[in-house]
């Protein structure tokens, strides 16, 4: 822009960020298939009296899918110990998915702000030429008065088929 107090009509330039996120649904349920699982049953060790060298009542269990192993000998009872030793691993499974929702919004958010820092150009708009351009994916257009006026689909679409090209590339990847 080149504001009216500019006397050497030199363009200034300004930098925003902007990153539309979707909420995300907070509900993880936790479903564990028995598959997917290992129980074993074991003489509890340590302190405990007769109780602990006549009862299996330690149990272990083992989650395929992600490697994760949970131990429980604390109570006497092998029901009490097994539904202790599933709640701890749904509670790492939780700790998990909390993590990868994390990691993918991150992510996401990182992909559409970059750094935020002037030297990143994502569009230009040159009001003296009337034009728009997007560094990003190389579109340029000369309508910078229906852009301004909200008219943006043209570079709506150029961007959504930037970001399928680029998703599809790192598909191909994997």
């Amino acid at each position: 822009r080149v504001p009216e107090t500019e006397s050497g009509g030199r363009i200034h330039t300004s930098t925003i960020s902007v990153a539309v996120m979707p909420e995300v649904d907070e509900d993880i349920d936790i479903v564990i298939e028995e598959k997917d699982i290992r129980i074993d049953v074991m003489r509890a060790s340590g302190n405990g009296g007769q109780c602990v060298n006549t009862t299996d009542s330690a149990v272990r269990l083992t989650h395929y899918p992600t490697g994760i192993v949970v131990y429980s000998q604390t109570e006497k009872s092998q029901l009490q110990n097994k539904a202790k030793a599933f709640a701890l691993l749904k509670a790492k499974l939780y700790d998990m998915e909390q993590q990868q929702r994390h990691d993918a919004e991150a992510e996401l958010r990182r992909s559409q702000i970059g750094t935020g820092d002037r030297s990143e150009k994502i569009r230009t708009y040159n009001f003296p030429q009337g034009r728009v351009t997007d560094h990003r994916i190389g579109l340029t257009i000369y309508k910078l008065d229906k852009v301004m006026n909200g008219d943006i689909q043209e570079i709506l679409d150029a961007c959504i088929a930037a970001d399928q090209a680029a998703k599809l590339v790192k598909m191909g990847e994997n």
